[in-house]
């Protein structure tokens, strides 16, 4: 009977001090894998729609650019920045999950064989011991509660910055793809500014030799082609930068990024100034809801803090068969059972648990005045970004009017050229001063469609 006992003890021992769980290897099913396949055509079906609807499909619809909606459903589809933004919410979802674990009683069974031999004896005994062991934590102060509503808020947080993902990076699409419709025109018309210069200086040329124009002009008219052909280079090049960006935003490789289609100029979309952004639409901005769903973390984790300084609750069970035969190994006889329970409370933890709290409470005074802060911003960048649009589509219309004055001025112009009143040499000094004056008014018209990308962007999508 002292010998039953002491191995009871040994195996009591024994399981309190270990997690005994069976491992069980199981064989490729076709039929789960089919299941599986399924489960994630459908998962991808809904990720794919609430991906939409982070970015508000409808206004860029009013673009009427099937090329832009194109770009932006392959963005939405393949860019790996935002795959990895998708990834996170999974990795907080998985982190949530852990965090919960915490709040549920603990089971593990398994199988432990016990060989045992005694002091003062030369034959040895043996024991199979079938444990079942059941664990709780009782959270009678909502401590694991509070824990599992904090690593919810992570998750919250990071749905969030994932939205906020798809907002840059559909407004990074468009923005990169106006701006290479702008490089298009501009390389067009710089082509001809090129071709106007050219002959403007052969022109001189012909004039110097015959004296009628000095050599230093020659060489100002000379220099001013160069020039001409530089700017052409630098509009080429900087084009170039953009179409490898548009393709590295829709996850495909740069190497075919001078075949990506894109409207022309002349069919481009002018927006519509709104004459005010209501103040609520900054309720709906991703960082704005970020920081709001970090300060409620930060206070659940302050009331955790506080939470520490209470004694933990745990209730304990056993259940374990017992024999030295395995026929009798589930006799009622042989059970050993134990149930048990322990309030403990820290009398000393060298402060640690002071410093956490006032750690925490640090932390969401700083937290809070990050909150404030994103606020002010947000109505800031909304401000700017609205003063910057109607700024430059004003310009825009001043330059136009220019440009509309001096293309019948133009006009006038090639009337005396043709009537023989003015030379040619003339006629293309006034046409690379209409050319530039067009590059002015695209490049305007282009700012204003930046600006407005911009505008949807600071409102969070919210732009009607």
């Amino acid at each position: 009977m002292k010998y039953k006992k002491l191995a009871a003890a040994l195996i009591t021992v024994s399981i309190l001090t270990s997690n005994i769980a069976p491992a069980f290897s199981l064989g490729k099913s076709n039929k789960k894998e089919d299941k599986k396949t399924t489960k994630n055509k459908l998962i991808k079906s809904q990720v794919t729609e609430y991906k939409f609807d982070y970015i508000n499909t409808d206004w860029w619809k009013a673009f009427n650019d099937e090329y832009l909606n194109e770009y932006i459903v392959k963005a939405i589809e393949n860019n790996h920045d935002l795959k990895i933004a998708t990834l996170r919410v999974e990795q907080y979802h998985q982190m949530t999950k852990v965090q919960l674990a915490n709040e549920l009683p603990t089971l593990s069974a398994g199988f432990a064989p016990t060989g045992m031999k005694f002091p003062g004896q030369t034959n040895t005994s043996g024991m199979w011991a079938f444990p079942v062991m059941a664990s709780y934590e009782v959270d009678l102060f909502l401590k694991n509660r509070d824990k599992t509503r904090a690593a919810k808020k992570e998750w919250e947080k990071s749905k969030i910055d994932e939205r906020a993902a798809y907002i840059s990076i559909a407004s990074a699409v468009g923005g990169t793809y106006f701006n290479i419709i702008r490089a298009d025109k501009l390389i067009e018309l710089q082509k001809e500014i090129i071709n106007d210069r050219k002959q403007i200086y052969e022109l001189m040329a012909e004039r110097n030799k015959v004296g009628l124009t000095s050599t230093a002009d020659m060489v100002a008219a000379n220099k001013a082609y160069v020039a001409a052909t530089a700017d052409l280079t630098e509009l080429e090049k900087s084009r170039t930068t953009l179409l490898n960006s548009l393709a590295v935003l829709i996850g495909e490789s740069p190497v075919n990024s001078a075949q990506l289609k894109r409207m022309p100029y002349d069919d481009s979309y002018l927006v519509k100034i709104p004459e005010s952004i209501p103040s609520e639409v900054i309720d709906q901005r991703p960082d704005y809801l970020a920081a709001e769903a970090m300060v409620e973390k930060a206070g659940i984790d302050v009331r955790v803090a506080k939470k520490e300084f209470l004694p933990k609750i745990n209730l304990i069970g056993l259940v374990a068969f017992g024999s030295s035969a395995m026929n009798t190994a589930f006799n009622w006889s042989n059970i050993l059972g134990l149930l048990g329970a322990s309030a403990m409370l820290d009398l000393f933890a060298g402060g640690r648990k002071v410093a956490n709290l006032k750690l925490k409470k640090n932390a969401y005074e700083q937290i809070l005045h990050d909150y404030y802060n994103t606020n002010l911003k947000a109505i800031q960048e909304v401000n700017d970004t609205l003063v910057s649009l109607k700024q430059d589509d004003k310009r825009y219309k001043t330059n136009l009017k220019v440009y509309n004055m001096e293309q019948k001025d133009f006009g006038y112009t090639t009337a005396k050229y043709e009537e023989g009143l003015i030379s040619y040499l003339d006629l293309l000094q006034k046409r690379e001063n209409l050319l530039s004056l067009n590059k002015r008014v695209i490049s305007d018209k282009i700012d204003c469609n930046v600006d407005y990308i911009s505008l949807y962007k600071a409102t969070g999508t919210k732009l009607q």
